[in-house]
């Protein structure tokens, strides 16, 4: 049986939060099987928080150079995935994106062939990178009469698009506008990659794992039979409530009192989303705060590894305020230690700022 807390540890080690490593970005990308991007540049704190001398340039040249590309993957969601991710892994998901993509937007397509559609689609984004709003009305003039957002929105989950620079570069800004991986990145997409060793490296970022977890990281369904396959090359465990747990052999499983340092996670951090049972990370404390589902994602603080409160940055005027929000009055070695990272996170985040201050709020 793993304790909560032994789920814990191992868990923050395989996301390389236990301590600052130093990998490459594009080594760190690979292990993490990506980052959910959803948005432009908020997630860069994620990889400022998990390696030792980070610099944002280094992966604005992975974008722009096309070694790494931000697009819709795990739970049709936006991720950071190097370039031979995104071309093994997005045909795995293909049932995902489509399923989601279908339910939302499959009246607004009726009566038009998926072929001719997709088709058209590639046609408009090979051409140039083009934001939806422009593929939809490119494809309006074909389809008159059909929603236009559903259009470009079935071609996304149709094709795999990529979001191209500068969107997503450190320091720099641009519209969303998505050209076709196959194009951007020079190669066809694989149809040979296993998934069952994309499940493999899920354990290894973020196991040990139920096949609920598995499934609510990917997206994907029926995994209890590949679990099965995969039963000789793995160990099992039963968690605090007898869920069975897979995990790789030799992969980490720390000393449940290992000490934690203070983590600040950005909005979508993927520990807080790729798990069915949370609460390895999540504490009763987060869930008493009721934050708004339908609201903006919370940047969460870790205290001893699990979450202990939010934080918030701030620039107007030249100064850089980043607020923590604790959810109980931390101790004073905790408070310290908030407010020391909190400031390396500014001056990260911040580096025009004149001034930047840490301030706790209740």
């Amino acid at each position: 049986m793993l304790s909560r807390r032994a789920l814990n540890r191992a868990t923050l080690e395989r996301q390389l939060l236990l301590r600052r490593h130093r990998l490459t970005a594009h080594e760190a990308i690979e292990h993490l099987v990506g980052l959910q991007a959803q948005t432009p540049h908020t997630w860069y704190a994620g990889l400022w928080t998990r390696l030792a001398g980070f610099d944002p340039a280094e992966v604005s040249a992975l974008l722009t150079e096309r070694q790494a590309v931000r697009m819709a993957l795990m739970r049709s969601t936006i991720h950071l995935v190097t370039a031979r991710d995104a071309l093994r892994i997005r045909p795995l998901l293909q049932p995902v994106i489509e399923r989601s993509t279908r339910a939302v937007f499959g009246r607004g397509v009726a009566g038009i062939d998926p072929g001719e559609l997709a088709l058209a689609g590639r046609q408009a984004v090979e051409e140039r990178p083009r934001t939806f709003s422009e593929l939809g009305r490119v494809l309006g003039e074909r389809w008159p009469g059909h929603d236009q957002a559903a259009l470009a929105q079935t071609v996304r989950a149709a094709l795999p698009l990529v979001q191209v620079p500068p969107r997503g570069v450190w320091g720099a800004s641009g519209s969303a506008r998505h050209a076709s991986a196959e194009a951007w990145l020079g190669e066809p997409l694989r149809g040979d990659y296993p998934v069952e060793e994309m499940l493999l490296r899920y354990l290894g970022a973020f196991g040990p794992a139920s096949v609920r977890d598995m499934q609510t990281w990917s997206g994907l369904t029926r995994l209890s039979e590949m679990a099965e396959r995969l039963r000789p090359r793995l160990v099992t465990f039963k968690d605090e409530n007898g869920v069975e747990l897979f995990d790789l052999p030799d992969a980490p499983r720390p000393d449940p009192e290992t000490p934690a340092p203070v983590r600040f996670l950005y909005d979508f951090d993927n520990l807080l989303l790729s798990h069915a049972d949370r609460s390895r990370v999540v504490t009763d404390s987060y869930r008493e705060q009721n934050f708004d589902a339908h609201g903006p994602m919370p940047r969460l603080i870790l205290l001893d590894g699990f979450t202990a409160g939010t934080w918030t940055l701030a620039v107007q005027r030249g100064t850089a305020t980043l607020t923590i929000r604790p959810f109980a009055k931390p101790s004073d070695e905790d408070a310290g230690a908030l407010a020391e990272e909190g400031a390396a996170l500014a001056a990260f985040a911040a580096p025009e700022a004149d001034v930047r201050e840490v301030r706790f709020a209740s």
